[in-house]
């Protein structure tokens, strides 16, 4: 069972139904199910017609896709994703009705992306049976899935989580429980260094540019613009990207973000410079960095956080942080990942450099270091 049909929700339901099962999603509107069950069968015909797929295994696939609004056509299945918008209440109070439906053996997973999956288990009947299965977008593509494991997660319900994952073909990686989990909480410590570079002078063109270089399919400022500059977690600060924001810059779906886009391809874009001088300390462009200092800039406190995350229990071993880089973040596959990277550039070098940056290196990477 899938609630939710939107990009994520029919994207999880493409996964599955790929993998043989038989699905039912279900929505709280009927248009918005409609919209959901459009895409599924659209993005299998266009498979059909590239000949990536059968024509009778897309109409078997169909098949097996049961869409409804009643919640209670999920009393029956084995497993529940969860894939409504982001807001905990509503998620608390959806695994309650869940609860009074569905079996009590039944595996309950939420899709969310950074919330608290404890907090959302804690609205469930039997806790133990809830985890976090975190997708990734277009969810039938990505390889990467995220299996959140909560405090009160029971040890067959990972273990069956982490088999079905196989089926699915995807790569599985056990996080444990905090903000952003495993991949996005690496990301959040590597845009901070890049945004605060843009506000001491460094152009954002010239960021991405040296990211990309080092085998990133897009570096962080035509990545924000890809996944929409409205997309996130900052709220009501005062920075570039909101900024940008309240000037009709939502990134490539509005035209305009940190680049301008004609057909889609990226240029860049005075009227971002214009925005970013608004706050810098200095006139964009005005410094300087060599490509090796932004890209330790870049990569450096990744590996930090990295470093953290082991020391705190959340990814069982580096190799897992590596494989949730390489399948779900387009961290290049010939350095490794990140923690192969840094054990691949010296761990000394990892500590000097953040010393240098003036941040303070993980107890682990010291230890390690020394």
């Amino acid at each position: 069972g899938i609630v939710g049909a939107g990009t994520m929700g029919s994207g999880i339901a493409m996964a599955f139904l790929a993998a043989g099962f038989a699905v039912t999603v279900v929505e709280t509107q009927q248009a918005a199910l409609d919209r959901g069950v459009a895409h599924i069968t659209a993005t299998l015909q266009s498979r059909v017609e590239r000949g990536k797929l059968a024509a009778d295994k897309a109409e078997a696939q169909i098949a097996a896709l049961t869409p409804t609004l009643d919640l209670s056509a999920l009393a029956d299945a084995d497993l529940v994703v969860e894939a409504i918008f982001e807001n905990l209440a509503a998620k608390q109070a959806l695994f309650g009705t869940l609860s009074a439906i569905v079996r009590p053996d039944t595996i309950l997973a939420t899709n969310t992306s950074f919330l608290d999956v404890d907090a959302i288990a804690a609205g469930a009947a039997g806790p133990e049976r809830v985890l976090g299965m975190h997708f990734f977008s277009p969810a039938n593509v990505m390889r990467l899935l995220e299996v959140v494991r909560a405090a009160k997660t029971s040890e067959a319900v990972l273990a069956s989580v982490m088999a079905l994952a196989k089926k699915l073909g995807k790569a599985a990686v056990v996080s444990g429980v905090c903000f952003g989990f495993i991949g996005n909480r690496m990301l959040a410590a590597r845009q901070v260094h890049a945004d605060a570079m843009v506000l001491a002078g460094v152009l954002p063109w010239n960021i991405d540019r040296i990211l990309t270089g080092f085998g990133f399919p897009m570096g962080p400022f035509a990545m924000l613009d890809l996944a929409g500059l409205d997309i996130g977690w900052e709220g009501d600060t005062d920075s570039v990207k909101s900024r940008l924001v309240a000037a009709g810059r939502k990134g490539q779906k509005s035209g305009a973000g940190y680049y301008d886009y004609e057909n889609k391809t990226p240029s860049p874009s005075q009227t971002a410079l214009d925005v970013i001088a608004g706050l810098a300390s200095v006139a964009p462009g005005s410094v300087t960095l060599s490509d090796r200092e932004i890209l330790d800039r870049l990569l450096l406190p990744m590996i930090n956080e990295g470093a953290k995350i082991l020391e705190e229990g959340i990814a069982l071993r580096g190799s897992d942080i590596d494989l949730v880089w390489i399948t779900g973040y387009g961290w290049p596959a010939q350095t490794g990942g990140p923690m192969f990277h840094a054990d691949a550039i010296g761990l000394t070098r990892v500590v000097d450099g953040l010393r240098h940056m003036g941040v303070e290196p993980a107890a682990l990477l010291l230890k390690l270091a020394s």
